[in-house]
């Protein structure tokens, strides 16, 4: 007897689960292509040790890089409590112990199987530079206290050192050139390098040093002012110098030590003060800075009556008697007999650069006589008004106006910025979340010696193979589904 019409809808159904479950399988099996799986993360540290304060920046790139340099992101930025390290000059230990909160945090986002292998590095800048020209062996001591909290961690520690001002003033114009683009670009799915002639030039200021890095169309004659990089797959030569003494801090300092050895007495008339004004100052701070030195020795111990006139003319003044200008009579020269080529092209300034002028509401790309009506206008403001008009910004307040006309005083008549290459300064603190400053350059430079990782490979389907896997394998199911119920429905009745 034949089969009835029923048992041969049954007898379809499981030869079209059989015949389209074994396609399914053939698929997998067969039809697959060779991919590159995504490449591990790699993880760097840079501990910034600055004059005034210390940053711990995480680094993350991917293992296998574009043209030997890994595309580098910042996850990570903390600010370490307490002062610069080289304000532990008499406790050394205690420099090593104030990282600890900022290393915990790094710890804490590295996955713990990359702990031993993520590179680990502390740079000091000017602080120490300046600590260790008087008294190298303090500076040793905390070197020696900081390495020996990071050499502790189980990270890969690389070591401390106090930074050269060449290499702070290079790596801050790596770190600006690839984040605003000017390196490695990312366009159509894939990385790219821009055109030429779109580099930018860099002006950083901390508390001790100020540096200025840019790339001259004509030769670099100063070879001891020239830095070279291997970048992408490029080289690059640029100019850079750090001048020491000349952060923030250190000029305010020196323009204190400069009045008082002018008008030696008790009461100091201060014309870069706004009138009202009135502090007292020890002077031991004076006379332990190694930037200042005095025809009459200070007083350590002597207090110091300072009161404010605002006269920005006198401080002008004042602050151009920190310059030597006379080098400029022998070709290119920016001051203090420092070689320097004529400035060009476009420029960003960031760290004391950016934070006084955005105090000052100068970060628009203002005309140079605009900023300095401005400055010159807060200088002439009384105290009182002054202070009624920022509550909350005592600490730093009193010393906008100097510090205001000081930034003007260098970039026109240091570095050589005039009216009409003046809109060509950018004042900025970072690009797309990650501050400017020399640690994420180091971090890219660094990862020109760090061996890549080739790309783990794997299998998959193409797009076509896998869609018509998925379609024969809901095709399956159905046709199962569709036996069963038969099977049990329908052959029963």
């Amino acid at each position: 007897m034949g089969l009835s019409w029923k048992e041969w809808i049954f007898m379809v159904l499981l030869g079209v689960a059989t015949a389209s479950g074994l396609t399914v399988l053939v698929l997998i099996l067969v039809e697959t292509t060779s991919i590159l799986l995504p490449a591990e993360t790699k993880f760097g540290i840079v501990f910034d040790a600055g004059s005034s304060h210390t940053s711990l920046f995480v680094y993350q790139w991917p293992a296998d890089k574009e043209k030997d340099t890994g595309v580098v992101s910042q996850a990570l930025a903390c600010q370490v409590e307490g002062p610069g390290i080289s304000s532990y000059a008499s406790d050394p230990s205690q420099a090593g112990e104030s990282l600890r909160g900022c290393l915990e945090e790094a710890l804490a986002l590295v996955p713990d199987a990359q702990h031993r292998e993520t590179p680990t590095f502390l740079g000091a800048t000017a602080g120490m530079r300046l600590l260790r020209q008087k008294n190298s062996s303090q500076a040793g001591n905390i070197l020696e206290a900081v390495s020996q909290v990071l050499g502790q961690s189980p990270l890969d520690f690389w070591g401390a050192e106090v930074l050269a001002g060449q290499d702070e003033g290079a790596f801050g114009w790596i770190t600006v050139n690839y984040l605003l683009g000017r390196l490695i670009q990312y366009s159509s799915g894939q990385w790219t390098q821009p055109a030429d002639g779109m580099l930018l030039g860099t002006l950083d200021m901390g508390g001790a040093s100020t540096q200025i890095c840019f790339a001259p169309s004509g030769p670099i004659l100063d070879q001891s002012s020239q830095a070279t990089f291997h970048l992408y797959g490029t080289n690059y030569r640029v100019y850079t110098h750090s001048h020491l003494c000349y952060g923030r801090d250190q000029v305010l300092l020196r323009l204190l030590a400069g009045l008082l050895q002018s008008s030696p007495a008790t009461l100091l008339r201060h014309p870069c003060y706004h009138s009202g004004y009135q502090t007292t100052l020890p002077l031991a701070a004076l006379s332990e800075s190694p930037c200042i030195h005095t025809a009459v020795p200070l007083d350590p111990t002597q207090n110091l009556t300072v009161e404010g006139t605002g006269n920005p003319g006198a401080c002008v003044a004042a602050i151009r008697g920190l310059f030597n200008y006379s080098c400029r009579d022998h070709g290119d020269c920016a001051f203090d007999g420092v070689y320097q080529p004529p400035v060009q092209g476009h420029f960003y300034a960031f760290s004391n650069f950016y934070y006084t002028f955005r105090f000052l509401n100068l970060t628009s790309r203002q005309p140079l006589g605009a900023a300095n009506a401005t400055v010159w206008k807060f200088c002439q403001r009384p105290w009182k008004l002054v202070e009624n008009s920022y509550p909350g910004q005592e600490r730093w307040l009193p010393d906008y106006c100097a510090s205001g006309l000081y930034i003007l005083t260098l970039l026109r008549d240091g570095y050589g910025f005039q009216e009409e290459s003046w809109p060509s300064i950018e004042f900025q603190k970072q690009a797309g979340g990650t501050d400017f400053g020399w640690t994420l350059g180091y971090m890219l430079n660094l990862t020109g010696m760090i061996p890549a990782e080739a790309p783990a490979e794997g299998r998959a389907q193409s797009y076509g193979v896998w869609v018509a896997g998925v379609a024969l394998a809901v095709l399956t199911l159905l046709a199962i589904l569709g036996a069963v119920a038969v099977h049990l429905f329908w052959l029963q009745d």
